[in-house]
């Protein structure tokens, strides 16, 4: 069985895409003493990983961990409308990373990585800033916006993973397929 320690319904909805899984949120104090982004997602998702596997050891558990960077500061999800704001304003007209740190445990393995995404966001006015945070979608989400919901309209481009971006990079399912699981019929 495939257990997904995250409550992240981003998550879920791509992994069970492709599998029939269990979602178990892991518990953990999310704080890293990593030096870099990537450094950061990775441990976090080893974290989260190795705490639900103690709780199913038997299972295969998927973890991860996306944060957003823009000139080396990290975007976490914002606290409060006042915060997304502020941080839509950072990000408009600019270059961004999303960064994500997946770790699989598996059989007593442990297969880990990072992928990163470059996006570009249009200039955005006030206005449609405003627009935005009205929807609340910004709530819960690294960088405060989510990508595959109305924040499509700011992307100007993106150089990656779009999945990644998401909340799961593709990879994690390639993996889970090297590592014998079989992608479930359509349903």
């Amino acid at each position: 069985m495939i257990i997904l320690a995250s409550s992240s319904p981003r998550r879920r909805e791509i992994l069970g895409k492709f599998f029939d899984i269990k979602v178990y949120p892991s518990e953990i104090d999310e704080r890293s003493n990593a030096r870099s982004p990537k450094e950061r997602a990775l441990d976090l998702a080893r974290k989260k990983a190795l705490a639900v596997h103690s709780r199913f050891p038997n299972d295969t558990i998927v973890a991860a961990d996306t944060i957003v960077v823009l000139d080396g500061e990290v975007l976490g999800k914002p606290k409060s409308e006042r915060e997304a704001r502020v941080m839509l304003e950072k990000l408009s007209g600019k270059v961004h990373s999303v960064i994500t740190g997946y770790c699989i445990i598996h059989n007593g393995k442990v297969v880990g990585g990072v992928e990163e995404t470059k996006v570009k966001f249009r200039n955005l006015s006030e206005d449609l800033i405003e627009w935005y945070l009205s929807t609340e979608e910004w709530k819960d989400k690294a960088g405060s916006y989510g990508i595959q919901g109305y924040a499509s309209i700011f992307v100007e481009w993106i150089q990656g993973d779009y999945y990644n971006v998401v909340g799961l990079p593709i990879k994690v399912v390639v993996e889970l397929i090297k590592l014998g699981f079989k992608p479930r019929p359509k349903r």
